[in-house]
């Protein structure tokens, strides 16, 4: 099918956001296909989805990243952007509540209000988008519209307001009353009916119309007035204070159905035409010109150019797909733009609007409109694309921290030529990815959860034929000592002609945050100075190749104070080796200790959940330094040791339903109890025995 050109006010651009298992994938399809959009209906569970369409996604039946979707219905051309909801991929939730100009923010009716949906609204909230709920498997077992309802607004407040009812519950639901113009709809298995409303309704329908008029009067003084005063609101005041109270972030209307059935959706698409903003709507954009000056720039497709690049996918045959969002101005295929995030220009090829997995080529993507283009050389997600005679940059995306850390190596010999350029392109689309080398070499995966860091590893092995494995990352231990000691080393090898002679005496001290020091005071020439350099490297280089657990030894100084040497066979390997050997030997006399990384953590939870992550985090040897109240969110400080933190991600997730998030600094380094310690050094002595024999 092919797109008519559409002006400004017929543009909608909608995300779809929520929690995990939601719907919102098939809501998706549902619309496509009534729209003729997509000629048969996808389906998530048997992996045909249009907008699931990835192997990782077909598997999981579930979203992993976003999808783009662009049908016409009555004369307007709406853009759907369908997100995942697991929270382990809330990088494209991001990406997606920056390319769409409204949100529908979805709940299952037979549940509570879930983390998904609350980070959903929290984006809304922070990106000032018009949105409308809706509560979606109205059909389902044990599904309880009403309650899903007053759940909404007994988190998110009364400017979360009903806009329909559902007549029915579960396996009785059959359809809606529209509480403005005070209608009734019955689904008869392929259409909507009008019936008159339901007499068991009528009280509801009075209280719920009542909690719509609260709301949306705020939006219009008049109809305020009016509403205080008690007198009646007719159904155009109602519905004008509608299209301004949503388009203003003033209320955001809850609406009922069911995707999977096809119940509601018309009158779902009918409140995107009728009450989501278009470009037109949402006013100019903020950027900033070469000069760093901000400059608002109106949606206006004879404007300059100001385009966001809101996710790159690496694809191995068709390379980077770049999908865009066109602020102002018309981007043309076959054209050149000024990438003004990087400075530097880029050959626009063909232009495609999407269809989830189905592609149309376009010659054009005006101001408001959504699409992609293949193989940009230098673009990534993020930058702002512009003209080079008025470069414009457009504020950063922030997307969160990830936390989780695995250790990744290659399967075999082969996927070690093919990782490194695997992994750069994987960095490509993954915005929420850092790739790091430990202190003990290393190379680390930091991602935002298990099934995050599962799905980057199949997408590896998939896409760019790189099989990488993953364990828990090694704690960048250090080994010191605690006590003083002297001892002797000597070196001597005879054989046929020259022999090997170095013979040291040390002293081994603590010496606290001073890393490795040597000092010598020799008397009478016992040792001459052409040695000392052996002597010191000996000391150096065993250090740091750890004496009781193979992790470096560090804060302590060794002096050395006598000896005896060789005419002949005295060199400076001799004294390196005799020093190396004092070394070994001296550690073990001088009280060794391990000391390990400790972290500075800050935790964000909701207040609910503070018990149980204080006693988990005794149980992670952690102390808590203070607590602190921050947008409502409860903040805690404290210092758990590195070696507690590898998989913290995940249990704090499961802790707090997805909500508390935790941010991790290296602070200082401190003594491992005992008997941790004395694990470690026995997993060292059973690797290092072979080797010794």
């Amino acid at each position: 099918m092919t797109m008519k050109n559409v002006d400004l006010p017929h543009l909608r651009s909608v995300v779809l956001a929520g929690h995990a298992g939601c719907g919102k994938t098939t809501l998706g399809e549902q619309l496509l296909v009534r729209a003729g959009a997509v000629s048969r209906l996808g389906r998530v569970d048997d992996g045909t989805s249009h907008l699931d369409f990835e192997p990782e996604e077909q598997k999981r039946r579930e979203s992993l990243s976003l999808a783009v979707a662009t049908f016409e219905t009555d004369g307007t051309r709406i853009t759907l952007v369908d997100t995942p909801g697991y929270l382990d991929f809330a990088a494209e939730v991001v990406s997606g509540f920056h390319a769409a100009d409204g949100a529908l923010l979805l709940m299952d009716a037979s549940g509570g209000v879930e983390a998904g949906l609350e980070q959903a609204v929290a984006l809304a909230r922070s990106t000032n988008s018009a949105a409308c709920f809706f509560i979606n498997k109205c059909d389902r077992e044990n599904a309880n519209p009403t309650a899903a309802l007053d759940a909404l607004r007994a988190v998110f407040g009364t400017k979360v307001a009903p806009l329909q009812i559902a007549i029915g519950a579960a396996e009785s639901f059959s359809g809606y009353v529209d509480l403005v113009h005070r209608k009734a709809w019955r689904w008869d298995g392929s259409k909507e009916v009008e019936i008159p409303i339901p007499a068991e309704l009528e009280a509801e329908v009075a209280t719920r119309r009542d909690q719509l008029l609260e709301a949306a009067a705020e939006a219009d003084d008049d109809v305020l007035t009016k509403y205080l005063d008690g007198a009646d609101v007719s159904d155009p005041e109602l519905e004008a204070c509608l299209r301004k109270g949503v388009k203003e972030s003033i209320l955001a209307p809850v609406l009922v159905g069911s995707a999977a059935s096809g119940i509601g959706l018309r009158a779902l698409l009918d409140a995107f035409i009728r009450y989501l903003p278009s470009p037109a709507d949402e006013g100019p954009a903020t950027a900033r010109d070469r000069a760093g000056n901000e400059v608002r720039v109106d949606p206006d497709p004879d404007g300059p150019l100001l385009v966001r690049v809101f996710k790159t996918a690496a694809d191995p045959f068709v390379g980077r797909l770049t999908y865009l969002r066109v602020l102002s101005g018309t981007l043309h295929a076959q054209a050149h733009a000024w990438n003004s995030t990087r400075n530097e220009d880029e050959r626009i090829g063909q232009l495609l609007l999407l269809h989830g997995k189905d592609q149309e080529a376009i010659g054009e993507l005006k101001a408001g409109e959504i699409g992609a283009v293949a193989k940009l050389a230098v673009t990534a997600t993020g930058d702002t694309l512009s003209s080079r005679e008025k470069p414009l940059v457009l504020p950063p995306l922030e997307f969160p921290t990830p936390t989780l850390m695995v250790a990744i190596e290659p399967v075999a010999k082969a996927d070690l030529d093919k990782m490194g350029p695997a992994l750069q392109r994987m960095l490509e689309e993954e915005t929420t990815v850092r790739l790091e080398r430990s202190e003990t070499g290393e190379q680390v995966l930091v991602t935002m959860g298990e099934a995050h860091t599962a799905v980057i590893i199949e997408r590896l092995k998939r896409k760019f034929g790189a099989a990488i494995a993953t364990k828990t990352p090694r704690v960048p231990y250090k080994e010191t000592i605690r006590g003083r000691t002297q001892v002797h080393g000597r070196y001597k090898k005879q054989t046929g002609g020259h022999g090997m002679f170095g013979d040291v005496w040390l002293e081994l001290e603590p010496n606290p945050g001073g890393g490795v020091e040597f000092a010598e005071r020799v008397v009478g020439g016992s040792v001459p100075k052409q040695f000392f350099p052996g002597v010191e490297k000996g000391i150096r280089e065993t250090a740091a190749e750890g004496v009781v657990a193979g992790y470096p030894l560090s804060d302590f100084k060794a002096t050395l104070y006598d000896g005896s040497f060789h005419n002949v066979d005295s060199n400076e390997l001799s004294f390196k080796i005799a020093a190396s050997m004092a070394l070994k030997d001296g550690v073990h006399n001088a009280k060794p200790v391990l000391l390990e990384p400790i972290m500075n953590v800050e935790i964000r939870v909701p207040e609910a959940y503070m018990g149980e992550v204080n006693r988990d985090l005794n149980g992670r040897r952690g102390r808590v330094l203070g607590m602190d109240i921050q947008d409502g969110m409860q903040v805690i400080n404290a210092h758990v040791p590195q070696a507690e933190l590898f998989s913290y991600a995940t249990e704090l997730r499961s802790i707090t339903g997805g909500r508390g998030t935790f941010t991790a600094t290296v602070d200082t380094y401190e003594e491992v109890p005992a008997h941790l310690a004395e694990k470690v050094m026995e997993q060292h002595r059973k690797t290092a025995e072979p080797a010794g024999h």
